[in-house]
């Protein structure tokens, strides 16, 4: 006669030990969809609100609105002067230029200090560093006067030019923390067969710090593309205003401000970021991770 195998308990270790992981896995969740919803909450504020007549935006705050309004978007578009597509082109303009100079400037920066030997390296590489505790209100002034000097007031060639430069030390840590994995037995390959360091650099450091790359990509396009505070000091005129100053055109303290069309231009102005975001998130985790191995 074949034995008889008694029925599981329900009360078995394994058994416990599944039902708290799944419990703990429904806690976890919970929490994270809470968190999700309160960080989403103003995004989604902003949304509804831009489809509410101004009467209502701050008398009546739930998300879903009494009455709709699409005409906010309409005159948003056109109710500041200018067409707000200026707005957005004159963003576009400031922001590529940041991020072309960005790239080129801080990677061959990272590319001296990680490859290359000279007298004060390190000394130099700490004064870099230490212009990350530099608070930017702190040189304002300073480079405000250079630039005047210059006459680049009222034009987009200090929000720009200066990023070709190699200004920003934050992203060039990053990638000299990146070339520091590569292995150096790539550029002696390449060094025996007769590439110079331009070659080097052009050829393998460039391809294979991709990851890198997007990353500062990403992080120069939002930062530079809602920068306010350098948008504001040195552009003056109308036509020269980005997104975040064309923004301020909707508020007016001594008449009535239209909230409405400010939050509906406000709305779009999300989208050039969200659309670079979700493009290249899966490059922007893969360079965070591998940017802090060290070779």
């Amino acid at each position: 006669m074949s034995a008889i195998t008694p029925p599981r308990s329900s009360t078995s270790p394994l058994h416990k030990l599944r039902s708290a992981t799944g419990t703990r896995r429904i806690f976890i969740h919970t929490v994270l969809i809470g968190v999700a919803i309160v960080m989403l909450y103003p995004l989604m504020w902003m949304l509804s609100s831009s489809l509410k007549p101004d009467t209502e935006i701050f008398t009546h705050p739930g998300l879903i609105p009494t009455a709709l309004r699409p005409e906010n978007y309409s005159e948003g578009w056109s109710g500041s002067g200018n067409s707000f597509s200026l707005y957005i082109t004159n963003s576009l303009i400031v922001t590529i230029g940041a991020v072309i100079g960005n790239v080129i400037s801080c990677s061959l920066a990272a590319y001296a200090f990680a490859r290359f030997e000279f007298r004060g390296k390190k000394i130099w590489f700490g004064l870099m560093l230490g212009t990350l505790m530099l608070p930017t209100q702190a040189v304002l002034i300073p480079q405000y006067t250079i630039f005047y000097n210059l006459t680049w007031i009222n034009t987009f060639l200090p929000l720009i030019v200066p990023k070709f430069l190699a200004v920003d030390a934050f992203f060039i840590f990053l990638m000299v923390q990146f070339i520091r994995s590569i292995p150096r037995e790539l550029d002696q390959a390449a060094m025996v067969d007769g590439a110079n360091p331009w070659k080097i650099y052009w050829k393998i450091i460039l391809p294979l710090m991709k990851p890198a790359l997007i990353t500062t990509t990403i992080f120069t396009f939002i930062w530079t593309y809602d920068d306010f505070l350098h948008q504001l000091v040195y552009l003056q005129q109308n036509d020269k205003f980005t997104v975040p100053l064309g923004l301020t055109l909707f508020l007016d303290q001594t008449s009535g401000s239209s909230y409405g069309a400010m939050f509906a231009m406000s709305t779009l102005a999300l989208l050039p970021t969200l659309i670079c975001f979700l493009i290249f998130q899966k490059r922007l985790v893969e360079g965070m991770a591998t940017s802090g191995m060290k070779g």
